[in-house]
């Protein structure tokens, strides 16, 4: 019993991991049952023994995608280090999860083709993630470890740079994904000005009313 418990998960999941590589290639509603089952070879009723619907698929896909972001930050709160040491493991494994097939459909796809009630609870998994981060910026700024800064803007900034990457990233491209992610972590990390101009006037920054930015749906 337990071992048929396993292979329906293995295999329900290889129905969501194709699933997601083709809504990140052709888009949600240009994806049809019939193409996921045709690239799985099988027919389209063994998909219903997995899934119920399209809708479902694509909240599984989102839902793990972040989950997996989750799990990365969770791993790296229990790390040691300072809190600029923590970001940047977390800037790290958000990155990864991105150029990842259920990383790369919250990115490219999102929640927005999906019913209100679905939207919801995706979007509260996304505000968590984003509290993780403004919490770690924020201790950061405390501690010394970071410039200060508004949390909730630099949040959005970090999360939106490192969201891009499942956009733009290709694995057949010139660049290994390990390598992307480090040269875009190091531009947001260190800068890209020189000399005395290399650093925003601090004081400036630490006095600058909280951000009042809309949270991007592509978080």
């Amino acid at each position: 019993m337990r071992d048929r418990q396993l292979e329906r998960a293995l295999k329900r999941e290889a129905v969501l991991r194709t699933a997601a590589r083709m809504f990140n290639e052709k888009g949600f509603h240009a994806t049809s049952l019939d193409e996921v089952a045709e690239r799985l070879n099988v027919t389209k009723p063994t998909l219903y023994y997995y899934v119920s619907s399209k809708d479902e698929i694509l909240f599984e896909c989102v839902r793990i995608g972040l989950e997996m972001v989750r799990k990365g930050i969770d791993d790296v709160a229990r790390s040691g280090g300072s809190a600029a040491d923590k970001l940047v493991a977390c800037m790290r494994a958000y990155a990864r999860v991105v150029t990842m097939d259920f990383g790369a459909c919250v990115i490219r796809v999102g929640e927005d083709p999906l019913p209100p009630e679905s939207r919801r609870e995706l979007r509260r998994l996304k505000a968590e993630i984003d509290r993780e981060f403004r919490d770690l910026i924020a201790s950061g700024v405390a501690d010394g470890s970071l410039a200060p800064c508004d949390p909730k803007l630099a949040a959005f900034t970090i999360a939106g740079a490192l969201s891009w990457i499942g956009r733009w990233y290709r694995p057949e491209g010139p660049l290994g994904a390990d390598d992307a992610i480090e040269r875009c972590i190091e531009v947001l990390a260190g800068g890209i000005l020189a000399g005395p101009a290399r650093r925003p006037d601090a004081d400036r920054a630490a006095n600058a009313p909280p951000a009042r930015a809309r949270r991007p749906s592509q978080r």
